[in-house]
């Protein structure tokens, strides 16, 4: 089959990442003896600068971690609710909806905890040593990618007129980045530097100095300066200016912690996700809902393309009226042989247009009031630009940007997959002195009561962010993901599938072929993002599937989107055969950004 580029093998250590960057600066670490933990927190904090249009320190990022020998645990970096942010103080404010940018939509942040904990307690190397490559890129720049410029130009008027302290760092001379041109950001860089001054003058252990420097983002003039950002009102997406419910005391509440992860079983593959306060059960729904007639014979046809979809349809259904953290979920009923037998009985020869959540246990699914609201139905700004399952800004509607991934496997069986998001540079005004902005991640709350993702203090919303691991015979074999916001578990089971069905090549799975493989996905269901449309029956597929199979998926019903042939689907992915210790890289061709290194 064709790829785009080899699947890198090799024995000492591979990286995938959404920006090269970030891939060889965690391919450095790895050279230095550094094992899958630091190189992970090295290319973390390293996207932060490089796409800043994806994702920032204050922003989110679930990890999935399998340390050599060890057990399998997510690390949440989901910040929650602040104390605030009750469904009567929004109403109250006149809204239906969380804004989808600005300070009011903002949770208490994750990503830096999150990524300071895992080097803390699997990483070897001081904090210094895995800042200093982003501290370099934010202090003396890095050649911008095309997007970075596009997304500032789209809110060149916002910047300029009310988010100021964003265009002194994103409109340098009155001028958004060109591409290649080198992008600075000094603020960020001092504030990491203080940052490592302060934490450095602890003594004692590695572990301290790390611990010192969470305290120095919850409590000292990072925490002061979130908090008094967060209380300035500024302009969001409702067109109006308001101040968030963001505090201090929000902030010293809350770190990162671990938990189980969610584990399903197919075919000989344990699939490993978070738990449904994100959307990760989605990719083990879309397994149990498939039958045996999904095999390498089939694969690639409209019929297994047409079942994938309409499976696909009745797990996001069941996200939406099921998941959430802000009540009990029924999993092991959600993802039981019994109920997804059911559900399976659903998928006829035509498409649905329907969104059919299903009744676990004899329960009522609850769906928001405004879950059906189709893009006619919904609140556009004048000239808003369209986008699907991405980061809004405000006045101008929506823009195209989402999210980061990093894979990494080491020599020693260390393995990890992260997703990093939000804090986009679209979604809030900086933070005057800080150099980043705070995220958005409350605009996937319901400002309902008595649903699983109600907006409720101290709970989480309800994420996009879906990093993927999988093991063969309790071994992990398999770390995956994608940015994509509502699309990830739909783009991650087309490649999962891909690597799982196929032919292998020299000895091991063939990813490259897997990501480049022409994916899918479809809108059925309500957005993530605000304003939360749907789009019933529609499907989107890469021109490379070819006019026939398009033919026939309209044939029976779907609304199908022919998009560029390279356009769909992000993916990055490592793998580990645990007999030989071959491991394995590609990364997406996808945007000209994502690249896999490793020896």
């Amino acid at each position: 089959m064709f790829t785009t580029r080899p699947t890198l093998q090799g024995t000492f250590g591979m990286v995938s990442s959404t920006h090269w960057l970030a891939s060889q600066s965690a391919m450095a670490v790895l050279e230095r003896g550094g094992n899958a933990f630091d190189a992970a927190v090295t290319a973390g904090f390293v996207l932060h600068v490089v796409e800043p249009h994806l994702n920032g320190p204050a922003g989110d990022v679930p990890i999935i971690l399998a340390p050599a020998g060890g057990e399998v645990r997510v690390l949440c970096g989901q910040g929650p609710a602040p104390a605030g942010a009750t469904i009567e103080h929004y109403r109250g404010l006149g809204l239906d909806l969380v804004p989808g940018t600005g300070p009011l939509a903002a949770v208490v942040p994750g990503a830096f905890d999150a990524w300071l904990t895992l080097l803390r307690d699997h990483g070897t190397f001081e904090l210094a040593e895995v800042l200093a490559y982003a501290i370099g890129y934010a202090e003396h720049g890095h050649p911008a990618v095309e997007r970075i410029g596009a997304a500032v130009e789209s809110v060149r008027e916002l910047f300029e007129t009310e988010w100021t302290s964003s265009a002194e760092i994103y409109l340098p001379g009155g001028r958004s980045p060109a591409p290649g041109a080198l992008l600075r950001n000094p603020a960020l860089a001092a504030t990491w530097c203080r940052v490592l001054r302060e934490a450095g003058a602890t003594t004692g252990s590695r572990e301290g100095r790390i611990d010192a420097a969470r305290r120095v983002w919850r409590e000292g003039f990072i925490g002061e300066a979130i908090a008094a950002h967060a209380a300035t009102p500024a302009m969001d997406s409702s067109g109006e200016r308001h101040a968030g419910v963001l505090t201090g005391e929000d902030l010293a509440g809350w770190s990162a912690g671990y938990e189980e992860p969610v584990r399903y079983e197919w075919r000989g593959w344990t699939v490993c996700k978070a738990g449904p306060w994100s959307q990760g059960p989605v990719l083990p729904q879309q397994l149990a809902l498939l039958d045996d007639g999904i095999d390498a014979d089939t694969y690639g046809t409209p019929e297994y393309l047409h079942t994938l979809i309409e499976g696909s349809k009745l797990a996001m259904a069941d996200r939406e009226a099921w998941y959430g953290d802000a009540a009990p979920v029924p999993l092991d009923e959600l993802l039981s042989a019994g109920y997804n037998a059911e559900r399976r009985a659903l998928i006829g020869a035509s498409a649905s247009h329907e969104l059919r959540p299903g009744s676990p246990g004899g329960r009522t699914p609850g769906l928001s009031a405004l879950a059906g609201r189709t893009a006619d139905e919904l609140p556009q700004a004048p000239g808003a630009i369209s986008g699907v399952g991405e980061p809004t800004v405000a006045r101008t509607g929506e823009t195209r940007g989402d999210t980061c991934h990093v894979d990494v496997v080491d020599r020693w069986g260390n393995m990890v997959s992260a997703t990093p998001s939000g804090g986009w540079l679209q979604s809030s005004p900086v933070i005057p002195g800080l150099g980043f902005p705070l995220g958005t991640r409350l605009q996937m709350t319901w400002l309902e009561e008595g649903l699983p993702s109600s907006l409720t203090p101290g709970r989480r919303p309800r994420t996009t962010l879906s990093p993927s691991l999988a093991l063969r015979g309790g071994e992990p074999v398999l770390a995956f993901g994608t940015p994509g916001g509502d699309q990830q578990d739909q783009w991650q089971l087309h490649f999962f599938l891909a690597a799982a069905l196929r032919p292998a090549v020299r000895g091991g799975l063939d990813l490259q072929g897997a990501i480049d493989a022409p994916n899918w996905h479809q809108d059925s269901f309500p957005s993530s993002f605000y304003p939360r449309g749907t789009q019933p029956g529609s499907v989107t597929v890469e021109g490379r599937f070819g006019e026939a199979t398009v033919a026939e998926l309209r044939r029976r019903g779907h609304l199908v989107a022919v998009a560029e042939p390279w356009s769909v689907g992000r993916l990055c992915a490592v793998a580990r055969d645990p007999e030989s210790g071959t491991l394995s890289a590609a990364a997406n061709p996808r945007g000209m950004q994502g690249y896999a290194v490793g020896r």
